[in-house]
């Protein structure tokens, strides 16, 4: 059976993203863009190895990236040109010894799916070439010059997206005839094959919205939003749980709802954990003092800390106006700087043992509501918290996300809405479940997604 080869195509230079350094080095989610690239790759079962394509002058820049995930499946760290096909000639020559597949995709496509990949490789086993594209949503025209020379049946069109992938000889005879055409030129692999292979059927995977191409200044804000609105996959991966054996987790804000059914989940599991709250122990996230002396207390005891989660919170549902001020700054002090007091405090434990840390958003952070005005602000500056401290402490090893679960069944909602029908809101169990699997996996700066209809 043939070895799959993910080739990431990282040689651009960025000119029209209009910043420094090139795109696949842009942060987003607590990282670089071809890092999250690179780890999808690399998650993929069904992908055997993989060759990053750089700029030459970057080649340095991906050596450190290399060593600093511990990529496992990066075998190979090839030269790219000037030009795009270059970087996918430097691969058919590096690899034209094997007979493989070869995966094209660009770096600057962060969010592609293990759903695309694995479709791309089943249909590799029929097909010797494959391209990916979804419907266009627009109306497609020709022009000539300033006029519209005609417009072609919208039905028929898509757009094309990566990976694209080959049997490598047949990209290798694609790129063979169009070196001997002085009038070549090429902006993907599969124009190449179509125009100088025509007899190759090039097989369509069905594409994303989401597998979007960083290009345009533009772009960065849709990518970031991408990153925060996009479901989760970890409740569809096989996350090891056994890693959370052992571990020792501090929860604040443990004494029930989320955060009781998290402990309980990770003492299922053979962790450590201590629960703090103002109702259990007279612990205060709101105070700075309170949260220092909670996890001094923990590595006491244990001589390190893991994990610590930070469900605490206070939701009053009412008019801005009609809110006492002291009612107002008790939701600030415990929803955002009960957020930055657990991290603070919570940064030398996780810095020597490379932890996690885990916040919680709500699906109100996404836009103020009426009544919500100070409970939907913290939220939102939460998300915006967590994204920061992600990049700030990548270089510690210290992981940090943002679980937004949808209406979920716990006594801060029954206090504000009453009873609500059961089949409409999460259980906290679910949402403990997605928190566990957080805890599990190489995720940071990521706003972890849990909804019902995933559930």
């Amino acid at each position: 059976m043939k070895r799959n080869i993910a080739v990431i195509l990282a040689g651009g230079v960025g000119s029209r993203l209009g910043l420094s350094t090139p795109k696949q080095f842009f942060k987003v989610a607590g990282r670089m863009v071809v890092e999250h690239t690179v780890d999808t790759f690399e998650r993929n079962p069904h992908i055997d190895e993989i060759a990053i394509v750089s700029n030459p002058f970057y080649i340095a820049e991906f050596e450190n990236l290399i060593i600093k995930n511990g990529w496992k499946k990066v075998k190979k760290l090839l030269k790219g040109g000037k030009e795009r096909y270059h970087s996918s000639l430097s691969a058919i020559e590096a690899y034209g010894d094997r007979d493989v597949n070869l995966i094209f995709h660009d770096a600057v496509r962060p969010l592609v799916s293990q759903r695309i990949i694995n479709d791309v490789v089943n249909a590799l086993e029929t097909y010797d070439a494959i391209d990916v594209a979804l419907p266009s949503a627009d109306t497609i025209i020709e022009v000539d010059g300033d006029f519209i020379r005609q417009i072609p049946d919208r039905s028929r069109l898509k757009r094309g997206q990566t990976p694209q992938a080959f049997s490598i000889g047949t990209i290798r005879r694609a790129y063979e005839c169009a070196q001997n055409d002085p009038d070549f030129k090429a902006t993907d692999d599969c124009g190449v094959v179509k125009k100088y292979l025509p007899h190759v059927p090039i097989y369509v995977v069905a594409g994303e919205e989401s597998n979007m191409k960083l290009t345009y200044k533009e772009d960065t804000y849709l990518l970031d939003k991408f990153f925060q609105l996009r479901k989760s996959e970890l409740n569809h991966e096989s996350t090891d749980m056994s890693l959370l054996a052992g571990k020792v987790a501090v929860i604040f804000g443990g004494s029930y709802g989320i955060g009781a059914e998290t402990a309980r989940m990770l003492e299922a599991q053979r962790a450590k954990v201590y629960r703090f709250s103002r109702s259990l122990n007279h612990t205060d996230v709101g105070c700075k003092e309170e949260v220092a002396k909670a996890l001094k207390e923990v590595f006491g005891k244990e001589g390190r800390i893991d994990f610590v989660v930070n469900t605490a919170g206070v939701l009053n549902k009412e008019p801005l106006i009609a809110a006492g001020y002291e009612t107002i700054v008790a939701a600030v002090q415990t929803n955002y700087m009960g957020t930055v007091n657990v991290a603070l405090e919570a940064f030398p434990y996780l810095k020597e043992t490379k932890g996690k840390l885990v916040f919680f958003t709500s699906s109100s952070y996404t836009r103020g509501r009426a009544f919500y005005s100070i409970y939907s602000s913290t939220k939102a500056a939460i998300v915006n918290f967590v994204q920061a401290i992600a990049q700030e402490w990548e270089g510690f090893g210290i992981r940090v996300n943002c679980i937004n679960p949808e209406r979920t069944k716990t006594p801060m909602r029954v206090h504000n809405f009453g009873i609500e029908p059961e089949d409409t809101l999460l259980s906290a169990g679910k949402v403990a479940e997605a928190t566990l699997q957080t805890l599990a996996s190489d995720y940071t700066g990521q706003v972890i997604d849990v909804k019902k209809e995933n559930v």
